[in-house]
This record gives C-alpha cells, sequence and structure tokens, in this order.
C-alpha cells in the first residue's frame, strides 16, 4: 500500500493508496492546498488531474470528485472520485457518516482523562478564515463532535500523542477543540500561536480513511502513517502501524 508514486512533472511526488476505475487515493503532502486558492500554488485537484491526464493519456477535461478536504498544512490519507457517480455516492456517505476518518494529533500538553468525546458549536469568519466556538443557536453555527484517545505522552517535550475521530467534518474542528481543552496542536500558528515557534510544521495527519465502496460496496480502508521526523519520532513506529490495526478493528 503507497508503493506506487505519482511523479507528474512540475508536481510534488506522493504515494498512491488506491486506485480502480472509480476512485483515487493518495497520500497528500503537506502544505499542499486541497483545491486552488488565492496563493496560486499547486493543489490536489490540479495535481492528480495532471497526473490521471498523463498516465492515461486522456484527451480533453479529465474529471475528478472532490469529496473531502484537508487543510493546506495537513498530510495523510486522502480519496478523490474519478467518476460522478462515485461523487455522489461518496457525499452521500460523508452525510449519512458512513464515511471514517481518523487521525493522529500531538499536541500541547496531556488531555484530561485517557479518552473522552468533545461537543462544541462552531462559527467561522470567513473574510478572517478563523473558527471560534460561540454558544448553541448562533447563526451560521454548526455542531463539532470528536472522539479522542490519548496513545503515548512525552513527559520531557510536553507533547501527547492523540488519536481523534471525526464524527462531524468542520473547518479546523480538531485543531480548534483541542485547543478549547488547553492542547493546541504542536505547531498550530493559528489555534496555539502562544505556543508554536515559527516554521514548525503543524502536528495533525490523516492515518485514516474508510468507506464502502461506492460501486462493489466492499470495505475500502486507505492508511497513511505520518513521516519519520520530529515530533512524530517520539514515538515508535510500531505504535503508528497498531494503531492502523485498531482502526480497521473497529476502534469507536
Amino acid at each position: 500500500m503507497g508503493s506506487e508514486r505519482l511523479r507528474t512533472s512540475g508536481h510534488p511526488s506522493m504515494s498512491i493508496l488506491f486506485e480502480d476505475n472509480h476512485l483515487l487515493g493518495v497520500e497528500k503532502p503537506v502544505n499542499v492546498p486541497t483545491q486552488e486558492d488565492a496563493s496560486g500554488d499547486p493543489d490536489m485537484l490540479t495535481i492528480l488531474k495532471d497526473d490521471i491526464k498523463e498516465r492515461y493519456s486522456k484527451p480533453g477535461n479529465v474529471f475528478l470528485g472532490l469529496v473531502h478536504r484537508l487543510d493546506r498544512p495537513v498530510g495523510g490519507a486522502m480519496i478523490f472520485a474519478k467518476t460522478s457517480k462515485a461523487a455522489s455516492r461518496l457525499s452521500e456517505a460523508v452525510r449519512s457518516r458512513s464515511f471514517d476518518k481518523s487521525y493522529v494529533a500531538i499536541v500541547r500538553g496531556i488531555p484530561k482523562g485517557q479518552s473522552g468525546r468533545l461537543t462544541d458549536t462552531l462559527l467561522k469568519d470567513e473574510r478572517t478564515n478563523i473558527v471560534s466556538i460561540v454558544s448553541k443557536g448562533t447563526p451560521g453555527s454548526k455542531d463539532a463532535i470528536l472522539d479522542y484517545q490519548v496513545i503515548g505522552t512525552s513527559i520531557e517535550d510536553n507533547l501527547s500523542l492523540v488519536q481523534i475521530k471525526l464524527h462531524t467534518g468542520r473547518p479546523h474542528q480538531i485543531r480548534v477543540q483541542m485547543s478549547h481543552i488547553g492542547c493546541p496542536l504542536y505547531g498550530d500558528q493559528k489555534y496555539g500561536s502562544a505556543y508554536s515557534k515559527p516554521g514548525e510544521q503543524i502536528g495533525l495527519w490523516s492515518l485514516y480513511v474508510g468507506f464502502p465502496h461506492p460501486v462493489s460496496k466492499e470495505p475500502v480502508d486507505l492508511i497513511s502513517i505520518p513521516p519519520h521526523q520530529y515530533p512524530w519520532n517520539l514515538w515508535d513506529q510500531r505504535v503508528y502501524d497498531q494503531l492502523a490495526e485498531n482502526i480497521q478493528s473497529g476502534w469507536n
């Protein structure tokens, strides 16, 4: 899994996690936008469309459906739809919550309790692109729910490795909710600026994406392990492999 790499000319290379006629699952590199933004930097949709066009010698425009997003500084598992039918069915899976997403995060400090559920109401300021926790019923706000489980701690570095399962997919959700409980993500310049140094890469990784295949209905499991570099390497590779196994066997 992830042994084949895309190497489209002029774009960052990335591992293929899954591919068939309907889907393309890849490992998103950090600091690549999911879709075109004001920066004008190469984005996932453009990179992957170019790759499909090149690898399969496709004429004209290439269809590629965006099913879910990852913030620009976040890397890891991501799925795209290669047909409109697959895109529609995966979007429905997201709405019906049969589309599972699990992350690993490195946070400052140690969360209260070994595990827990965070339920908040979030409001995004489109002008500043900042999300805040607000009172329930605030116009434009949306509920946000996640479960977390502390996997390990590094007392010396005052960091914890946390597994997070999203029940809702709100912008900046993990970053905002973890910061709100006093455990901002490592390197988060937006929601943990008091603790982060310029240049630190955010400690958030898309470890797992799972869903029923939109055509065959067979389970599809995408797994991406964080890079072996600080602060991820404070924990052994076997820890991440075990997490992936636990998710596939039904961690809730």
